[in-house]
């Protein structure tokens, strides 16, 4: 599915793209350009409702574009079936969602480990993958004992960590993470942007991270304003 071009190929390429939730829902995105280069850092803020997770899950293949190129490392997932895009974005994406969801009865290893039942060469690029697992635990500041454990039980800063690591284990090229600091207070949050960052330059991963929160702008390579490179529209109808 990839070739040696995606070493060079941008992380995320978009070109003249158009959304729209439809009438009812009354919200359309315009995206004329975004390129995020291979291992960059890029932190998009916007506010609430501003269409930034809309963005995030069209980058995923999540939902799809009525107009225009999404290319992750070279590869236009608009010309992807359904079920090719969901595997492309198993191999290629990472992604920390917001409510981390999480398996709550499955254990922290099932829930690292569930990426790569779905992405045979992000698996073999896994090597020997509880040991993988066990080594990001290891890096996030997640003990071993943990990895048994349900995640479900586990505190809220723990399963934020669970979360990171799914998104790691396999070295995917493009990191996505949708609001991840939002429910941490600030101590805990600059502890976690501290690991997130060193895990995913570890990884030669791009990351691009979705906030409303204009503080965290100096640790990122590039900052976005989402009213800088998206128009958005809305119906009241």
């Amino acid at each position: 599915m990839t070739d040696g071009s995606e070493q060079t190929a941008p992380a995320v390429r978009i070109d003249a793209l158009r959304f729209s939730w439809g009438r009812r829902a009354g919200f359309a995105l315009s995206v004329p350009e975004l390129c995020i280069a291979p291992r960059e850092s890029v932190l998009l803020l916007g506010e609430s409702g501003s269409g930034k997770s809309t963005l995030l899950s069209l980058i995923c293949g999540i939902v799809t574009a009525q107009a225009g190129t999404i290319a992750i490392s070279g590869t236009d997932i608009a010309t992807l079936s359904a079920g090719t895009r969901d595997r492309f974005r198993a191999e290629q994406i990472g992604v920390i969602f917001q409510q981390f969801n999480l398996l709550p009865y499955g254990s922290v290893a099932d829930n690292i480990l569930l990426p790569l039942r779905f992405a045979p060469q992000r698996r073999a690029r896994t090597g020997d993958a509880r040991v993988e697992a066990r080594r990001l635990c290891d890096a996030l500041g997640l003990p071993p004992e943990l990895l048994n454990r349900p995640a479900g039980r586990l505190s809220v800063g723990q399963q934020q960590r669970v979360a990171v690591a799914r998104a790691l284990i396999g070295r995917p090229p493009l990191i996505v993470a949708d609001e991840p600091t939002s429910a941490l207070d600030a101590a805990t949050q600059d502890s976690f942007l501290r690991v997130l960052f060193e895990q995913t330059q570890a990884a030669g991963s791009a990351l691009m991270m979705v906030s409303h929160d204009e503080r965290l702008a100096p640790r990122f390579d590039r900052v976005l304003r989402l009213e800088d490179i998206a128009q958005t529209e809305r119906s009241t109808a």
